[in-house]
């Protein structure tokens, strides 16, 4: 026979039983399945619009905790299984550490690690319920009561907003760009919030869309040139309620203490860090201070489309039930990819989303999660 790279191979009889052979995963690209919630447990944290009146916010004394801890994070890391950087400008994630039995000086570290990463997320806090999550951010400040947005219908959480999107939840695109939806929280305030968690409680299964994108503001800066970094230094801009609380209004709720436009820097120093890094914030910045309307606006066009499209400033998240997300509010802003929500509103309406299938259809709702500042 003439020589070969391939031996023929002959089946031999073992002389024992088949063994039957492991099922196929079934798999069919862009189908995701959900679980149904008969008894949902999470009943008294649905969203409620309470037809209340609120004084304006003044000022608040604030001592930043991060500036307790040293850099060695000793406290946090002792409990940690895991902890490791999503890419080297932002996002940090810790596995092992219990967010509800944290001491003081665990607390001060998680703190710090916020400050100087942007955002650190937890994975399936099961124990940090709604009270241990007020807890952990009083402790960090005074906490923030939206104006217009959705509260827990059980009295006494106002100081919580609820994330809801049901089957009805409007396509924000329809509304506005992209870049637009890239925020961070409430900055009309006077006082801004520093450190802000979400925990969702309940969201689409894995692959089911609803991921979250951060930008590092610190990053955004450092990728401006020197030029262009001490221009914006002297200037201001105005950020404003307004657009919020008219959308709150046309929609028929309440809003619960009048809009307002505040007057912020451009540029602005971490206090535990001591980093500069950009305070600006597309959904909310309506006007550069003391420069003519063209060059405002080419100010807020250059802005936006460094913090949204430079990409080596974002670290994406994809949630799992009950994972916790913790940002410091003063250096980063986020987007909410909400694919999930106009997929399943053409399947709602009998029509067929293109190129691609998806089986959501997840009730009562997509996505529900509560938000502390």
């Amino acid at each position: 026979m003439t020589p070969s790279l391939e031996e023929p191979v002959h089946p031999q009889s073992q002389g024992g039983p088949l063994i039957a052979k492991e099922p196929t995963l079934l798999y069919e690209p862009g189908w995701t399945v959900v679980e149904d919630h008969e008894k949902y447990p999470y009943d008294d944290l649905l969203p409620s619009f309470p037809n209340i009146s609120w004084d304006p916010i003044g000022k608040v004394p604030y001592h930043d905790k991060g500036i307790l801890e040293d850099e060695k994070f000793s406290g946090l890391l002792d409990a940690a299984t895991d902890i490791f950087d999503y890419n080297p400008k932002i996002g940090t994630e810790v596995h092992g550490v219990n967010l509800a039995k944290l001491t003081d000086n665990q607390r001060n570290a998680l703190a710090r690690l916020i400050a100087i990463r942007g955002v650190v997320f937890f994975r399936a806090q099961d124990d940090f319920d709604i009270e241990a999550q007020r807890d952990l951010g009083r402790y960090f400040g005074t906490l923030h009561r939206h104006a217009t947005t959705a509260v827990p219908k059980k009295a006494g959480l106002e100081d919580v907003h609820v994330v809801y999107t049901g089957d009805y939840s409007v396509d924000q695109r329809a509304l506005f760009s992209p870049s637009f939806l890239w925020h961070s929280d409430v900055t009309y305030e006077v006082q801004p919030p520093s450190y802000t968690s979400l925990k969702v409680l309940t969201g689409p299964p894995r692959g089911g869309g609803g991921d979250t994108l951060w930008s590092s503001q610190y990053a955004a800066y450092d990728a401006l040139s020197p030029h262009m970094q001490t221009y914006l230094k002297g200037l201001t801009a105005l950020h404003s309620a307004d657009m919020q609380a008219d959308g709150s209004r046309a929609a028929g709720r309440p809003v619960r203490r009048e809009p307002i436009t505040t007057k912020h820097p451009l540029i602005r120093t971490n206090p535990v860090t001591g980093w500069n890094s950009l305070f600006f914030n597309p959904g909310f910045i309506t006007k550069i201070v003391g420069v003519p309307k063209l060059e405002s606006d080419a100010i807020i066009n250059y802005l936006s489309s460094v913090v949204v499209t430079t990409q080596e400033l974002h670290a994406r998240f994809q949630w799992g039930k009950n994972d916790v997300a913790f940002w410091d509010n003063r250096s980063t802003v986020r987007f909410s990819v909400s694919l999930y929500i106009y997929d399943l509103l053409e399947l709602l309406s009998d029509l067929k989303p293109k190129n691609h299938t998806a089986s959501y259809g997840f009730t009562p709702h997509r996505r529900h999660a509560v938000r502390v500042a």
